[in-house]
């Protein structure tokens, strides 16, 4: 999203795509559940009880998999170009990083590795990822707005 209150300012931020709420991903994980260890328990009268074990283990290993996903949900990047100084935020699990830059001393690098491209913002030697939960074309549209906008700061 971008947004700006005047020509000089500039205001950005992205969010993680979010398919699915955490309520609905729990209900996902019941039905599977419920699904697997029915089975399970259906291979367990007809004698073949060592199948629960196992059907336990893909479930827990389901959860882990859901909880790691779900531990990134709320991961945003915040960029605001204002007043004379740049803001970088970024979130990243439950982890918060905010740094704040002099926009005449920041500069947009681009880094390519084969088909990939990663946008960096770099200060007093310092370099910070952006645009990480964008595509390739929006990285390349946002690197071209922020250094117009820096441009014109």
């Amino acid at each position: 999203m971008y947004r700006a209150a005047s020509d000089s300012d500039f205001y950005f931020t992205v969010k993680r795509n979010c398919s699915i709420s955490p309520r609905e991903l729990s209900c996902v994980l019941g039905m599977a559940m419920c699904v697997s260890f029915g089975i399970a328990a259906g291979f367990a009268l007809f004698g073949a009880w060592l199948i629960l074990p196992f059907a336990g283990v893909e479930m827990v290993a389901l959860a882990a998999a859901f909880y790691m996903n779900g531990r990134h949900a709320a991961d945003y990047e915040r960029i605001i170009l204002a007043e004379g100084r740049m803001v970088l935020e970024a979130r990243d699990a439950e982890r918060l990083a905010r740094h704040e830059f002099n926009p005449a001393w920041v500069r947009i690098a681009e880094r390519r590795s084969g088909r990939e491209c990663r946008l960096l913002l770099r200060s007093h030697g310092r370099e910070f990822e952006i645009g990480r939960h964008l595509d390739a074309e929006r990285r390349a549209s946002l690197a071209v707005r922020l250094r117009y906008s820096l441009s014109n700061h």
